[in-house]
């Protein structure tokens, strides 16, 4: 819905709305409603005719100091109308995907804003309360006042509001504002009267405009102007914001709807209260009627609402029932068939949603089959009191009602789930402190979370789970198999959606409870056991996660059988564990196992099979076998494509997958732009801080260090390292990759003095958490031997080196690209300290190697190959040195260093 601002160079002509003079000492003049013939006397008609206004004359109800931003197209386009038509109404029109034409979205500051601009180019600038015809007449009988206050002193407002029409007509070149206009014909008798200025209307109503004037669509601000509006208000002009201050800016603004009115009524509370912007959010409901810091206590957001609603219900009483139901459902998309069972016909559906449009409290599609509703009017409808039986606030019970009636059947194709699911979240999302689920919602929850599941969106599902939680313990107790069962699946989504802090204490009370009254080799207690488990090892606890994946595959081969699904998972999971500490001769063959099996049992386009498929590419390109990895992880991303589909969580791992094992071959031409896809979509669908998302910008962050664009991959690992420290804690195993990783980056760009403390740091804490032959302990020996050796200490580059070799050797294999990196980067640190003895031999060997397992043109096959040539040449200057008295100068070397692979758990 947007606003409009109607231009008119007089418009058309209304019988009986001209003032007249005639003589014999009286005039005799119409006012400007037209309603009654007033009589002048022949003086107050003369001076009509003489008094001239002075220079900027005019009554403004504001000063132009005040903060305006993003308007200023808008305000072009409000000058070029007029000058081109003569009147102009900022209306409210409704727009196709949202409602811009609220009571708050900027008419009448726009309207201000442009009488102050173009002030002087009018002789004379009046503003009308223009609500009704009596305060119009009002507003005309205040301008005789200013300009012939001798003899409007005693005349009365009928006399007053007539001269004020003659001196207008004798007078041309003036701007008429009429403001908040409530019934456009209202106006028309004026636009008749007074062909020779420019006519300037607001209003709330979006209809009746066509007869009159022209309007201008006027919508709401665009966000970056929203932010800084609100900065400007809650900090002042001359405080720069910090980027976490326009975070959260941007954030309330959102909540706001980027309506100019409750972003000045917010700034100006957040000024003068000191409140910040997460408690104002949290009290959003609450200050919406609280004025403060000059805001007119009739000009907040709910008072201007309720007088808008109290317009409604006298028009339409049904339309508001409609209003106080939309109110709990999402803002956008409300399907006109969802609504239809409040309505006994579609006729009175029809009336009802047209009185909310005509005051733009609602939007409709482009199509007209949906409706939405700024989700600040559904704020501030949601802290009504509550009037309905049973507690409910009001239009809740309905929403409730409206939602049950339009649950698919189970066996129904998605778009119809798709369409109600954000209805149903908002509902829940929406439940008051005090409000008990009815067992009919809690089925539609549970229906709703299980749909999630299958979709691999449980992550969306905590908000329906701790409903259908909550309800449980309630209705079975606490200590209930089904109660268990559900706060198992609220610690899987939790754990699905990054929690772990509220995932982990919760299924550690889930399985504790499970063993004592279900038993230790109960299914139910299977499942937590391993949930558990793949929350320990989400949060890098791999002390206690691998035992108990262990134990949850012991109990499910006992309890099930070897080739039951969930022993399947458990064999699987626990394959996931070996492989991330580095274990790969027990993962492969778990994955193997696992893949097998599950192509026999389940078939070979299971979503469990693909899992298996997946993980076993990665485990072969962890291991460096990218021959076989990348083929395997192509043949799984097509087959998620085509079955799970294109956003699914389990193809965005694919992708990401593959882009990596794309970039570990060097072909980085397609691992970019996958990559950027990738986290493209799952900033969509998982949230900018979910540790998946986190993991793509990681992969990114590393591909474009890996081509040379160092600007662009220090800004994604420095924004990824302060994200992962928020979300998962200083010491999680992603977070030390992120801090190696931006290390590498600060070293790449020449910055050791940054480098190496945040090596040094990264290497302290790998051993401490992970141990000193974990896989990335290792990488962060290699990096800081590499930078070591960068500054000249030779010494102890060649130690770390020599350490991380050997336990790359016994940790990872002899053909591990970490052994090759170390072994490499070992034979740089001899060859710079003039040991070409032991240097040509390790390089010979990691040539031979690297050829064979990566291919003669990968790129560090032809480090290698670079490596060993400059050593030769360095070991014949050697020779010819022993023999002549010149000494030929060689190339300079910088010995390749190691960075993290990325890190993607599935």
């Amino acid at each position: 819905m947007t606003d409009s601002v109607v231009p008119g160079n007089g418009g058309p002509q209304a019988t009986g709305a001209r003032s007249v003079a005639v003589g014999g000492g009286v005039g005799v003049a119409i006012t400007g409603d037209g309603t009654q013939v007033v009589m002048l006397p022949a003086e107050a008609v003369r001076w009509a005719k003489e008094i001239d206004a002075p220079p900027g004359a005019g009554d403004l109800p504001g000063s132009a100091s005040g903060v305006f931003v993003g308007r200023q197209d808008e305000l072009a386009e409000l000058r070029r109308l007029l000058a081109d038509e003569g009147e102009a109404a900022v209306t409210q029109v409704s727009g196709t995907r949202a409602i811009h034409g609220l009571g708050g979205i900027g008419k009448s500051t726009l309207a201000l804003r442009y009488a102050h601009t173009y002030r002087r180019s009018y002789t004379l600038v009046w503003w009308i309360n223009a609500a009704s015809t009596q305060q119009i007449v009002t507003s005309l009988a205040a301008l005789a006042g200013r300009l012939c206050p001798q003899w409007a002193a005693t005349a009365g407002v009928q006399e007053r509001a007539a001269w004020a029409i003659l001196w207008l007509q004798w007078h041309p070149g003036w701007l008429l504002v009429f403001d908040n206009a409530e019934d456009p014909a209202d106006l028309r008798h004026y636009l008749g009267a007074l062909p020779d200025g420019h006519h300037l209307a607001t209003s709330r109503t979006a209809t009746g405009w066509h007869a009159i004037a022209p309007t201008m669509p006027l919508g709401l601000l665009d966000a970056g102007a929203a932010v800084t509006l609100l900065c400007t208000l809650a900090f002042g002009p001359e405080h720069a914001p910090t980027p976490k201050q326009r975070e959260d800016a941007a954030a309330l603004t959102v909540d706001l709807g980027y309506l100019p009115l409750a972003l000045e009524q917010a700034g100006a509370y957040l000024f003068e209260t000191g409140t910040s912007m997460a408690d104002y959010r949290e009290m959003l409901g609450q200050v919406m009627d609280a004025a403060a810091g000059g805001i007119d206590p009739e000009r907040t957001i709910a008072r201007i609402w309720r007088h808008t609603l109290t317009a409604i219900e006298r028009r339409n009483p049904q339309a508001v029932t409609l209003l106080d139901a939309m109110a709990w459902l999402a803002p956008d998309d409300i399907p006109r068939s969802l609504l239809a069972p409040l309505c006994p016909d579609p006729l009175t559906l029809g009336q009802a949603l047209g009185a909310l449009f005509a005051y733009n409290m609602v939007a409709y599609s482009a199509d007209r089959q949906s409706v939405s509703v700024h989700r600040l009017v559904q704020n501030v409808l949601r802290q009504r009191p509550t009037v309905e039986a049973k507690g409910y606030p009001p239009g809740r019970r309905d929403a409730e009602h409206l939602i049950q009636l339009a649950v698919p059947d189970k066996d129904t194709d998605n778009p119809q789930w798709e369409r109600l699911l954000p209805h149903i979240l908002a509902f829940v999302e929406s439940s008051p402190t005090d409000y008990k689920a009815t067992s009919e919602i809690t089925q539609v929850y549970q229906e709703a979370s299980r749909y999630l599941d299958q979709q691999g969106r449980d992550a969306h599902s905590v908000g329906l789970r701790q409903a259908i939680l909550d309800h449980r313990v309630r209705s079975l107790g606490d200590a209930h198999p089904n109660t268990l069962a559900s706060r198992n699946n609220l610690g899987a989504a939790y754990q699905a959606a990054g929690n772990l802090k509220q995932a982990i204490p919760l299924l550690e009370t889930t399985l504790t409870n499970c063993e004592q009254v279900l038993g230790k080799t109960h299914h139910g207690t299977l499942i937590t056991r391993n949930n558990l488990a793949v929350a320990y090892q989400t949060a890098g606890n791999y002390t206690c996660a691998i035992p108990l994946f262990e134990a949850a595959l012991a109990h499910s081969e006992q309890a099930l059988g070897d080739t039951h699904p969930d022993t399947l998972t458990s064999r699987n999971n626990l394959g996931r564990a070996y492989q991330e500490v580095g274990h790969f001769k027990r993962a492969i063959p778990l994955f193997e196992a696992t893949l097998t099996q599950r192509e026999e049992i389940l078939g070979n386009t299971h979503p469990d099979t693909l899992t298996s498929r997946n993980n076993l590419g990665r485990a072969y390109q962890k291991t460096g076998h990218l021959q076989q990895a990348i083929p395997l992880l192509e043949t799984t991303l097509t087959q998620r494509e085509e079955i799970l589909g294109d956003t699914h969580p389990d193809t965005l791992t694919s992708r990401g997958d593959l882009a990596v094992a794309y970039g570990a071959a060097g072909d980085y031409k397609r691992a970019i732009p996958l990559l950027k896809t990738t986290l493209t979509q799952r900033e969509e669908i998982l949230g900018n801080t979910h540790p998946d998302t986190l993991t793509s910008r990681n992969d990114l962050a590393h591909a474009y260090e890996v081509v040379g664009d160092l600007k662009r991959a220090t800004l994604l690992f420095e924004t990824t390292l302060t994200q992962r420290e928020q979300a998962l804690g200083e010491t999680h195993p992603s977070t030390l990759t992120s801090r190696n990783n931006l290390a590498y980056a600060y070293r790449a760009a020449g910055d050791l003095k940054r480098a190496i403390p945040l090596f040094e740091t990264t290497l302290t804490q790998r051993e401490e958490v992970l141990g000193e032959t974990h896989p990335d302990t290792l990488v962060s020996r290699i990096n800081l031997a590499g930078a070591c050796h960068a500054i000249g200490d030779l010494e102890r580059a060649i130690l770390l080196l020599e350490f991380a070799v050997s336990c790359c050797e016994q940790t990872l294999g002899e053909t591990h690209p970490y052994t090759l990196t170390s072994r490499n980067n070992l034979a740089g640190a001899y060859r710079a300290a003039g040991d070409l003895a032991r240097a040509i031999p390790l390089y010979e060997a990691t040539l031979a190697q690297r050829e064979q397992i990566l291919g003669d043109t990968h790129p560090d096959t032809l480090t290698s190959r670079n490596s060993l040539a400059s050593a030769y040449r360095a070991a014949q200057a050697v020779q010819q040195r022993s023999t002549a008295t010149s000494t030929p100068k060689t190339d300079p070397q910088s010995p390749p260093t190691a960075i993290d692979q990325p890190i993607t758990p599935q």
